[in-house]
């Protein structure tokens, strides 16, 4: 249960309420009226049996209004039941990217726990990726993540069927001899060509991938526009290409300089690795990749068997 606290004498008859007071776990940058309080642009259910004046409305916590109960008597821990309830107001909406929680002191004084169990509650949120922690700022909502599901698909399909609008710049295109590397990985005889470009995927306007490829030319004919315009899988899959399996590894590296420009991050922030080589169902190595995301916008999922 939430802590009661005593209310300070409601507003006189006819006086306007004051729009400065701000709610104390979640901070925006809104005007908060005491008696008809909004968070994150949402108006807050009145309290049962008010009366439209100042009264215990006005000590309803953003904690209670975000559904964050404790029960003291579940065998789920109290961190845990924090981190359970401040994600779920984050995946509702509720929480928008952006919002700002107050610091760990006032956050569990609000709902009667100590500080180590809400410290241990927002590192949670934080290595999850749900939080993050800015210096001179505080600890905010992150921008919702790209979750990609372990498989062979494509990052501009799963975008689009996950009710994504991406968009593509194409950074450089060029139709180059292969170099030895190349021609290794894609199992091509010595004066091959490919098709060598790099392209910023977008959502939302929002930078979210640096990719760069190599694709061999004797499948589909493609230009810069066709890129600009879908994805690289779907071109391929028009040539006829039936993709059967891919060898793929994941990782992790700190912003260059000029990956950080172009991803609109900090130089040295983090940033996940995707290289990948794909392989049709008659053999041919079609394409290889070495792609970067941004690691505060992008996950992979998967699901791990016991054999």
């Amino acid at each position: 249960m939430s802590e009661q606290v005593d209310l300070p004498a409601c507003c006189p008859t006819g006086a306007q309420p004051a729009l400065t007071q701000q709610p104390r776990l979640l901070r925006s940058n809104q005007k908060v009226c005491p008696i008809k309080r909004t968070y994150g642009g949402k108006a807050a259910a009145p309290h049962p049996g008010g009366t439209g004046r100042c009264d215990r409305e006005q000590e309803y916590t953003v904690a209670n209004n975000l559904g964050l109960s404790i029960d003291r008597s579940s065998p789920v821990p109290l961190y845990h039941q924090v981190v359970q309830g401040i994600e779920a107001a984050i995946h509702s909406g509720v929480l928008e990217p952006g919002s700002r929680l107050d610091n760990e002191i006032d956050l569990a004084a609000q709902l009667n726990l100590s500080r180590p169990t809400m410290r241990k509650a927002m590192d949670e949120l934080v290595r999850s990726g749900l939080l993050v922690r800015k210096r001179g700022v505080g600890t905010q909502v992150v921008s919702s993540q790209v979750r990609r599901p372990l498989e062979l698909s494509s990052l501009y399909d799963d975008l689009t069927n996950n009710g994504k609008k991406p968009t593509t710049e194409v950074l450089s295109f060029s139709h180059i001899e292969a170099d030895d590397a190349t021609l290794a990985i894609l199992q091509l005889p010595a004066g091959s060509k490919v098709y060598h470009f790099t392209r910023l995927r977008k959502v939302g306007g929002k930078p979210l991938a640096l990719m760069e490829n190599w694709v061999r030319d004797d499948i589909a004919s493609m230009d810069e526009a066709m890129l600009s315009a879908e994805g690289l899988y779907s071109i391929l899959r028009r040539g006829g290409v039936n993709f059967r399996l891919a060898t793929q590894r994941i990782g992790a590296v700190t912003a260059n300089e000029y990956q950080a420009s172009m991803l609109d991050a900090a130089e040295g922030s983090a940033l996940v690795t995707m290289e990948r080589t794909a392989v049709d169902d008659t053999g041919r190595h079609i394409e290889t990749g070495h792609h970067v995301y941004r690691a505060d916008s992008y996950s992979f999922e998967m699901t791990l068997v016991q054999r």
